[in-house]
């Protein structure tokens, strides 16, 4: 095994306890467990795991509550059993979704995989978010073979993948931010 050049951190954020792991550059490995909530000692358990370990390994202070230098970082990996729990228990923010008009039901609808394929009574998980606002917006991604009609003078952007896509609808901003605000007043804070 190569051993790592900086730091690396794998980090599982529970309800109760965080755990981390940490490889070190020499390659030793460490494993740290924190309540994930104390309020009275750090304001972030992850934050506060790796500071703990730097300043162990290093024998540098490393102030809490201040920024981490990451400059001996090589990664930091997190996962979280909180999110899961909530999805699984139903529980969390009230929720909205967004998406391309047309598509409302998408998430609903689903691909159709179930273990009984001909059963006529089919039982489906509630959705996540309590509303839909559709937006009337359209992308294409350019690729060569593509059959749909070309349209001239259309606006080409590249996506943070590097993908170039064709703006064939434009999203209407003021549009959208009323139907944003319209769901923020009934007090839905969080879109998916």
């Amino acid at each position: 095994m190569v051993e790592p050049q900086g730091f690396q951190f794998a980090i599982d954020r529970g309800g109760t306890f965080t755990d981390v792991f940490a490889r070190y550059p020499a390659g030793k490995v460490r494993v740290m467990k924190l309540l994930s909530e104390d309020p009275a000692n750090y304001r972030d358990a992850p934050t506060e795991g790796i500071r703990r370990l730097l300043q162990e390994e290093s024998g540098i202070p490393v102030p809490r509550n201040q920024p981490l230098d990451t400059s001996r970082i090589d990664w930091i990996r997190m996962g979280t059993t909180v999110a899961t729990n909530a999805l699984l228990e139903r529980k969390g923010e009230r929720m909205a979704l967004v998406i391309t008009k047309g598509f409302k039901d998408l998430l609903h609808i689903g691909n159709q995989t179930r273990p009984k394929i001909f059963d006529l009574e089919i039982v489906m998980p509630e959705v996540l978010y309590e509303e839909v606002i559709e937006v009337d917006e359209r992308v294409v991604l350019q690729q060569d073979g593509c059959q749909l009609p070309k349209q001239a003078g259309l606006e080409t952007v590249v996506g943070s993948t590097g993908e170039r896509v064709e703006v064939w609808r434009a999203v209407n901003m003021e549009q959208l931010e009323g139907q944003l605000l319209g769901v923020l007043s009934r007090g839905i804070q969080s879109l998916a």
